[in-house]
């Protein structure tokens, strides 16, 4: 079995909690926004079994990572500092980095800022296509924030469900029915399950719905032009719309397009995201970084 240590580092008044296992080429996890350092590869230990030494941490206010004393403090910048501590922490790197969603806008922005730390990138359903602050999307992000501060997981699972099935087309509700669509109903309780399992994990769901608020106001980096400064070899991994609609594919695919030493991975229709299938996502990302020799 793979023995597992616990990490820690230190980012301005944050103290950042992970974890840390196997021996070999560095690969960091880096998770999605509400979620926790588990829901990356989840739970999969394929890449330990192959020969990399994996850290995974919680992002600031998730998990068991503490919160800014700035409730606005949850900025990519402050994020891609978080990894520069992390990283620190965990010898140095180069690493590969493997971030889902917020993750992959992170570690992104990080490969731009610090190239020389990263050796190759893994982007998990990325969302960011450009410096576009939608005032519905702003507002649903708002309503999922204020519906956990005022109900807990039951209130954001109670916002989330009213956007995805349609409900209640007036105020709050009608901003979160135009902005979510609708998740097919063969995925739908898994995906309020899986919601509800990783809220669980956090020991402070009022900073989650700060940076709820925060994240999607912040820009990784200024454009989708800059992508094409990444200079790390990286592997987009995408989700079809039909069950995944909040991390189009159309946008997986541009950020494989402008990379400039990028490949799309995608699943096969008809099956679960590729994302949501922790073995299978870790043989891919092992795959890859054999080919970019990071292993």
């Amino acid at each position: 079995m793979t023995q597992t240590e616990s990490i820690t580092a230190r980012s301005g008044d944050v103290t950042l909690a992970g974890e840390a296992a196997g021996d070999g080429p560095l690969v960091v996890l880096l998770h999605g926004l509400t979620a926790t350092r588990r829901y990356v590869v989840m739970g999969s230990r394929l890449l330990e079994r192959s020969g990399h030494r994996v850290v995974a941490y919680d992002a600031r206010g998730h998990g068991e990572t503490s919160a800014p004393a700035d409730p606005g403090a949850y900025g990519y910048d402050a994020l891609c500092d978080d990894l520069d501590a992390v990283l620190d922490a965990a010898g140095g790197g180069p690493a590969a980095l493997v971030g889902n969603s917020m993750g992959a806008h992170t570690a992104a922005a990080y490969a731009l800022r610090r190239p020389e730390r990263v050796a190759a990138l893994v982007a998990v359903g990325p969302a960011f296509d450009g410096p576009r602050h939608d005032a519905a999307d702003l507002d649903a992000w708002d309503a999922l924030a204020a519906g956990l501060e005022r109900d807990g997981i039951d209130g954001f699972l109670a916002a989330w469900r009213s956007g995805t099935a349609g409900l209640e087309r007036d105020g709050i509700d009608g901003f979160l029915a135009a902005w979510r669509p609708a998740v097919p109903e063969r995925w739908r309780e898994t995906v309020v399950e899986v919601a509800r399992q990783r809220l669980a994990r956090h020991r402070d769901l009022g900073a989650v719905a700060a940076a709820l608020r925060v994240v999607p106001r912040s820009l990784p980096f200024g454009g989708m032009g800059d992508l094409e400064g990444i200079a790390a070899p990286a592997l987009v991994v995408g989700s079809r719309d039909e069950a995944d609609p909040g991390h189009p594919l159309a946008v997986a695919e541009r950020w494989a397009d402008l990379i400039p030493d990028a490949r799309l991975v995608v699943e096969d229709e008809g099956s679960s995201p590729l994302a949501w299938q922790g073995a299978r996502l870790s043989r891919a990302v092992g795959e890859f970084l054999a080919e970019a020799g990071h292993s």
